[in-house]
């Protein structure tokens, strides 16, 4: 089955939001065996979706529609198909008592326009939203399939994850087991990790291997399809080790973890606690910790200095440190993340001194930053990194650069 996703909306075309949703099917279409050879985005306008629906039809068995099934008079997406197959529509019951049952609830107005929300094309398998009020839809008219989901993210994604999905399994002849996982590499760039793995990447049938660069990270997709579930995780088990033997040094989780997600896994899993001392990342470190759920248990709290005087008078850092060696040094960041830890009393402590740009920061290039990290049971250290960013981008990847070298020192004892 070849697919076309196709987002509906002006407001893709104006640049107003990101198209997410073409990227969140195509993973998912994936995963079952559906081709996607085509993204189209087409405005709020009639006769270009109309047109849309015609070039699409030519070159795609299934056709994927997100947006245009709101209440306003530009939601057009459902009325237009349905004259594009020559159907009628009607009211989903089911859906005309949820939008009211809504509004009764929240005690708000309802205007008339939101019956529109329930009307659905005669025929159609309705998709039930679970999030939101417009319905979706799936039809089979002729050679094709035509399936239509609400635009918001929130919305659009539990339909197709509880619905849309196996609408579209009941449809393929064969369905193969096809397994997915994602692995997530650091402090390595797309080149020369597809350097590493060029023979594993050239040499690809199934599993299939896709490496991807995305906000200073490579993660690469396998996907292995066979007759059973076990022959394909075995066949992922393969590939991944052949990996791991050429990038695995950079190597850190899989599928939708993240740099801090795993850094919180390790100290909670060894009952350790943590403090930060920030100045260039300016809280940024506390607040992507302080995102995840449970994390009290482990975040003591911080300290922002920004200041040199900050430093001194907050944590302690001595007048003559920042004299002979500046704030963007070794000696700073470390006496930073010691002074932070025995201030709460934590069992680490972590800091982040440095030029974040544009300009330089005595001396020192703009992304050249030192990141401290002091532990009750041994030496203190401080890392060098050296980046080439915009100024929030330097503050973000300080952020991650924390997390990594705070996980490899973790990693490194439990190998004692």
């Amino acid at each position: 089955m070849k697919a076309e996703i196709i987002g509906v909306g002006t407001e893709l075309l104006l640049g107003q939001i990101a198209n997410t949703n073409a990227q969140y099917l195509s993973g998912e279409l994936a995963e079952i065996g559906v081709n996607v050879y085509f993204h189209t985005v087409v405005g709020d306008n009639p006769s270009r979706l109309a047109d849309a629906i015609k070039q699409a039809e030519k070159r795609a068995d299934l056709l994927i529609f997100t947006g245009g099934l709101g209440p306003t008079k530009d939601d057009l997406t459902k009325e237009i198909i349905a004259g594009h197959l020559q159907r009628e529509m009607e009211t989903d019951n089911d859906a005309w008592e949820k939008i009211q049952d809504y509004f009764k609830r929240t005690g708000r107005y309802m205007t008339a326009n939101n019956e529109k929300q329930a009307r659905v094309i005669i025929g159609a398998k309705v998709l039930p939203n679970e999030h939101g009020m417009a319905p979706g839809m799936f039809i089979k008219e002729g050679p094709c399939f035509y399936m239509l989901l609400p635009g918001p993210p929130h919305e659009m994604k539990p339909m197709f994850r509880t619905y849309g999905r196996q609408a579209i399994i009941d449809q393929l002849e064969t369905v193969d087991c096809i397994e997915s996982r994602v692995l997530r590499f650091f402090n390595i760039g797309e080149a020369e990790i597809a350097e590493r793995l060029s023979d594993i990447i050239d040499a690809q049938t199934n599993p299939t291997v896709a490496p991807l660069a995305g906000d200073g990270e490579v993660t690469i997709r396998l996907t292995a399809r066979s007759d059973s579930k076990d022959k394909a995780v075995a066949m992922l088990n393969d590939i991944e080790k052949q990996i791991q033997e050429k990038a695995g040094e950079h190597f850190y989780g899989y599928n939708d973890t993240s740099l801090m997600a795993e850094l919180l896994k390790v100290l909670e899993n060894r009952e350790l606690t943590i403090a930060a001392a920030e100045s260039l990342t300016g809280g940024l470190f506390q607040s992507e910790m302080t995102s995840v759920v449970g994390v009290s248990t482990m975040l003591l709290g911080g300290i922002v200095c920004y200041s040199n005087e900050a430093k001194v008078k907050l944590c302690d850092v001595k007048p003559e440190t920042l004299e002979k060696y500046g704030a963007v040094s070794e000696q700073c960041a470390i006496e930073l993340a010691e002074n932070v830890r025995m201030s709460l009393n934590a069992d680490i402590g972590i800091s982040f001194t440095g030029a974040a740009g544009p300009d330089s920061l005595e001396g020192h290039p703009a992304g050249t930053v030192w990141i401290g990290m002091s532990f009750k049971d041994r030496e203190s250290k401080a890392i060098l990194a050296k980046m080439a960013g915009t100024r929030n981008g330097n503050r973000r990847r300080s952020v991650k650069m924390g997390c990594y070298y705070l996980l490899k020192e973790l990693k490194e004892l439990d190998k004692k």
